[in-house]
């Protein structure tokens, strides 16, 4: 009963594997057009804005030729005057209001050639933005037409899926199922690991030894108590001490690995402290000798004042 449940959930790990496989790439598969939609906006964007600018450039050519036609026909009603003036000053006077006309007349037809000119610029950066919309909105429609394809291949798979999946999970208990599912979707579609000489080789912790023989034993389901996989028992590479049922304390490998680097730093401790036992005891001896030396330097000292005294 245990290898028929054990060899269900197995296939089954396959299957809901594959399927959470396919919903996420099915979820991720419409992001890889976001850039090319988002470049197709801005292209839109700028070529109305630019189209807003390209009227108003209109609107001020329309404005600038009418007030030229204005300015010339006063010119020339100015100059029709001419011939009616009848005194050197009214002459002077016309002759004033006939320049000044003209040069108005002159500055507007000045602004309306460089208007001009500027809307021709603006006409010829709409027609290439217009052309790049169209490049890549046909780009984003093909994207998008090979996109729902793929999605529409992947679905199809997903129900292939989907009904081996209700053909395996019968006489399953729903409570493991749940939790199993939950497993499959959190663990990266890795649900089920073997035990390798006492450690779960999904989260890589040392186990009880106990429990480690209850797994070895296949007569029921276990999951780890640390990463919730379903574990089994792997013959390969068993250590003896696994056979006792004998309830052992949890350590993590880490913690092994901490304390392997600690006995071999002891050696190294030791030879640090014998270093500082010899210094001192050099320093001591040092210290020894110079009170030696000074002792000796007194003693001569006294010496020589005794004989200088005999002397006198």
């Amino acid at each position: 009963m245990f290898q028929e449940v054990f060899d269900k959930l197995r296939t089954l790990q396959e299957i809901l594997s594959a399927k959470y496989n396919l919903e996420k790439e099915i979820q991720e598969i419409p992001k890889a057009l976001a850039t090319k939609t988002e470049v197709v906006a801005r292209l839109k964007k700028s070529y109305i804005e630019k189209n807003e600018d390209y009227e108003a450039t209109k609107q001020r050519i329309k404005s600038l030729r009418e007030k030229m036609l204005e300015a010339e026909q006063n010119r020339e009603k100015l100059e029709s005057q001419m011939d009616l003036i009848k005194t050197q000053r009214e002459y002077e006077a016309l002759d004033k209001e006939i320049r000044d006309a003209a040069d108005k007349e002159l500055q507007f037809r000045r602004d309306l050639q460089k208007e001009e000119k500027v809307l021709e610029e603006m006409l010829h950066a709409l027609e290439r933005e217009e052309s790049l919309i169209k490049e890549q909105e046909e780009e984003l429609r093909q994207e998008q037409e090979k996109i729902r394809s793929e999605i529409e291949k992947r679905q199809e798979q997903l129900k292939t899926l989907e009904l081996q999946e209700k053909e395996i999970i019968p006489g399953l208990d729903p409570e493991m199922l749940f939790k199993f599912e939950r497993i499959i979707r959190s663990k990266s579609g890795l649900g089920i690991v073997p035990l390798k000489r006492g450690v779960c080789s999904g989260c890589h912790m040392i186990l009880p030894m106990q429990f480690v023989n209850e797994v070895r034993s296949g007569k029921s389901i276990l999951f780890c108590p640390y990463c919730s996989r379903i574990l089994f028992y792997e013959e390969e590479g068993e250590e003896p001490y696994l056979v006792e049922a004998v309830a052992e304390p949890i350590f993590d490998i880490d913690d092994i690995d901490m304390e392997e680097e600690e006995v071999e730093e002891e050696p190294e401790e030791e030879e640090e402290l014998e270093e500082q036992e010899l210094e001192e005891e050099v320093v001591e001896e040092e210290e020894e000798l110079e009170e030696e030396e000074e002792e000796l330097l007194e003693e001569d000292e006294e010496e020589i004042e005794e004989t200088e005294e005999e002397d006198v």
